[in-house]
Formats: structure tokens, sequence, C-alpha cells
């Protein structure tokens, strides 16, 4: 089976693109998860034809297969499942195929980063809204893969709805056309939304049609420093209760800004959590929408205001957010990171759950995240090679799950579900939700060839809707 495949993929890629060496496969059989196994070969397409090549090759022999960009997801969702698999990476579909800003669109291949799109959108004076924190590497086909947002969600919504059409290949090799470059269309159904977030389950996305928004002349930015974590979870229900969107609401609670204090952070001495905010418009406005936001963000019993006026004072105010993650990771490198998402006026109700959970089970709860979309990254801080830490860790993370879904939450907000989150699928879905997801799988990847064992839970494993 294995050199059959291979033997039959040498001529179309050559050498230099169908890496066969266990040290070269190495390399694409991880994410930024803890999980890892090495894929029987990697493939490195250019062209939509060669990827139809390649998954009617994988389709005839038996071969497992898995689309890839540059492994920074979470959730094991790019790692093999088993030592018969090809990793299709997308490394060299690389491409910026057309920019025409009078239609706000922008066509690239799924290897271009996030960056290069910003990058080109913004020389014309646009943007696309999905800006994840790993912006400067992710791909574009993999923020489609995950519906993977980052802040700008909050005003600007997900990939979801700043994608108006994407060209792929089913798991049968069959070629197709989602979309419209318009942006309102009616006609059958809505494939583009279904394979956005999907994970490579259902086809490998060879194209995307990017909608883009125009940038905005002037942005404001604004740090809020609450007593506790309550006040700044009942100020973010109110900032979005009010007319004035802003364009980034983010998050730290007490544990976060004790690590950032720690490494020498700057905050008022009773700070016990933080709201960044940035609010986007015309220049002549700006003064008003900064003000309506403000005033539902100190009427929760605010310690301090400040408001940047120029990009010094912006880099300053967003020093202690961006000192988070490193900070977290030289105290727990190993730790879980989930990304879990309420209702905005749950939040409170969750905030003061994941507090009880941190002391039931003697971990440290680190929370910070995208609030105005009630998305919160939890991160579970914990010693693998301490006593008994990993099994309280893992036991603490059930009852965060529990806890979300008891809230109408959802266990993921961008991260996607992958291998890791796949298990708890079914706590979320009913019986015939996964029923239905399984026979689209079918349609699109007849002989399940396409990223098997991720995203969907087993039949079986899902309870029945109440009646």
């Amino acid at each position: 089976m294995a050199q059959a495949i291979l033997h039959q993929l040498s001529p179309l890629l050559g050498e230099d693109r169908l890496l066969t060496d266990p040290a070269d496969c190495q390399a694409y059989g991880y994410d930024n998860s803890t999980l890892q196994r090495s894929p029987l070969a990697v493939a490195l397409p250019q062209t939509h034809a060669e990827v139809v090549a390649i998954v009617r090759a994988c389709r005839s022999h038996g071969v497992n297969l898995i689309a890839r960009g540059q492994g920074t997801g979470t959730t094991g969702a790019t790692v093999p499942g088993d030592d018969h698999t090809l990793v299709l990476s997308t490394q060299r579909m690389n491409r910026i195929l057309e920019l025409r800003p009078q239609d706000r669109l922008l066509v690239v291949q799924p290897g271009v980063t996030n960056q290069a799109v910003q990058d080109a959108a913004a020389g014309a004076g646009f943007f696309w809204p999905p800006d994840p924190t790993s912006a400067a590497v992710c791909t574009v086909g993999g923020n489609l893969a995950y519906n993977s947002a980052g802040p700008r969600a909050v005003k600007y919504g997900t990939p979801r709805e700043n994608t108006l059409a994407l060209r792929a290949v089913t798991g049968a090799g069959e070629s197709l056309h989602t979309g419209t470059r318009a942006t309102k269309g009616v006609v059958g159904y809505d494939l583009t939304r279904l394979l956005i977030g999907s994970e490579g389950t259902l086809a490998v996305i060879t194209e995307a049609t990017l909608k883009l928004t125009p940038l905005q002349p002037a942005k404001r930015t604004l740090r809020v420093f609450y007593r506790d974590i309550h006040s700044a979870a009942r100020a973010v229900a109110a900032i979005m209760a009010q007319p004035v969107l802003p364009c980034a609401l983010e998050f730290m609670d007490a544990s976060a800004l004790e690590l950032v204090r720690a490494q020498g952070g700057r905050m008022p001495a009773q700070a016990g959590a933080l709201l960044m905010l940035e609010v986007d418009g015309l220049e002549a406005q700006l003064d008003a929408l900064v003000e309506s936001v403000l005033s539902a963000a100190r009427g929760q019993n605010a310690l301090s205001v400040e408001v940047a006026r120029d990009s010094a004072e912006t880099a300053a105010l967003w020093a202690l957010r961006k000192a988070l993650s490193p900070a977290l990771r030289r105290v727990a490198p190993k730790k879980i990171n989930e990304d879990v998402a309420v209702p905005v006026s749950r939040i409170p109700e969750l905030v003061g759950a994941l507090e009880q959970l941190a002391q039931k089970h003697r971990l440290p709860i680190v929370n910070f995240g995208h609030a105005g979309n009630g998305n919160l990254h939890v991160n579970l801080l914990f010693d693998p090679a301490t006593d008994d830490q990993q099994q309280r860790a893992e036991a603490c993370l059930h009852e965060v799950f529990r806890t979300v879904l008891e809230l109408g939450g959802t266990l993921s907000g961008e991260h996607g579900v992958g291998r890791v989150k796949r298990d708890w699928v079914a706590r979320e879905l009913d019986s015939a939700s996964v029923r239905l997801m399984h026979a689209i799988k079918a349609q699109f990847d007849p002989d399940g060839i396409l990223n098997p064992g991720k995203t969907l839970p087993d039949l079986l494993a899902a309870p029945s809707a109440p009646d």
C-alpha cells in the first residue's frame, strides 16, 4: 500500500515535493497540542490539479489524508492517527491570486499567511477581519479549517462571515466551487460555511475568496482595571449592551495579572481584572464613540481608566496583555489551554464557577480571552511530574466543560475540536445532529479518508435530544 501510492505520486511531485525520509516527515506530525505521530509521507502540492491527483491516489490506495498549514492549532487536528496517513502540506500553495478593491475581495491559496493577507489588503485600504494571535505564521487555510477569528470578531465576525467562496476537493476526488463573488446569494445550500470549521474532514480547500472590510481611519485603545473579576465581567455585559461595538474587547483575570505583575508589569495594587478595548471609526466621531463605551465600562466600579492617544501609548497599554502568554509558558509549559464560549450575559457565572473549581481541585486557573464574544481561554496550570496534578487537572477540565454546557455555551470558540475535544462533542450535540453530520461526511468523503477520527464523535456517543 505505502510503496504503491508513493510510486504513483513520485512522478507528479518529484523528490523535493514528496517527502518520505522519517527525519523530514517528523516535522509534519505534530501541532501546538501535546500530540505527535509521524506520517507515512508528506506531499507539497502547488496547484488545485495536484491536490485532486493526491486525493484520488489516497482514495485508490486506501490511505488517509490530512491537510495541514503551519501546525499552529492546539487540538491535534493535523496530527496523524496512524502510520498510514499522508500529510498534504499547503506550504507551497502560498500565492495571492487576485485583489479586487472595487469588489472588496481577495483570492488566495490556502498556504498564504494571515499576515500576508492583511498586508496585501492594507495596501488597498482594506483588511480581512480574522486576526488570530498567530497571524504572522498561521495560514488562511488553517483559519478556515478552525473558523479561527481573534479579537476583531466581536465587531467584524469570524471567517464564516468574511469568506465569499471556496474552491475545494472532496474525499472522492471531485472538484467543487462554493459560494459566489457577490456579497448576496441564496442559490443552493451554503456549502462555504459548512466547509469552514470542518477541520479538513469534508474537503481540502485549495482557494478562498475573502471578503474585505475598509480600514477605519482612526482607532483608540483603552485599558480599564477593576477590583475583581466579577466587576469586569459585569462591565463586559454592559459594554455589549450599548450601541457602540468595540473592535476588540479582551479580558484578563486576577491570576493572569499576578503572573504579569511578577514579571515587572505595572498596575494598580488592588487590580483584580483587566479589560483591553479598542474603538475604531472616523476621527471626528471617535471621542463620542469612546465616551459611549467608557460610560458602560466605568459604571462597574472601575479602579482606573487609561486612553492611548498615539502609537507609543497604545503599545504601552497592550504590553501587559502581550506579556501574559510568555509568562504562562515559563510557569507551566505543560498547561492545559482550552477555549470555551458562553453567552456574554453568563460570563459572571462562568468566572465564579472557575474560581470554585480552582479551589476544589487545588490548581491555579488563569483566564483571559475575547470577552466580547464570551470566548475565554481557560488555562489549567499544573506540573505533570508532581504527585497527582495531571489527574486533578483532567478532572477539573471535565467540570469546566460541564459547566460551560450548563450555561448554554460551547466547548470551542475558535480553537476547533480535533482529537483533544472529540469525545466531549457528544455532550454538546444530540444524536440527531451527530447522525446528520456523519451522513454529510459520507457524502463528501465516502471512504472516510479525510482526517478520520477528528471533529465528530462516534454515532452512538451522542444522547438523544429531549422531545
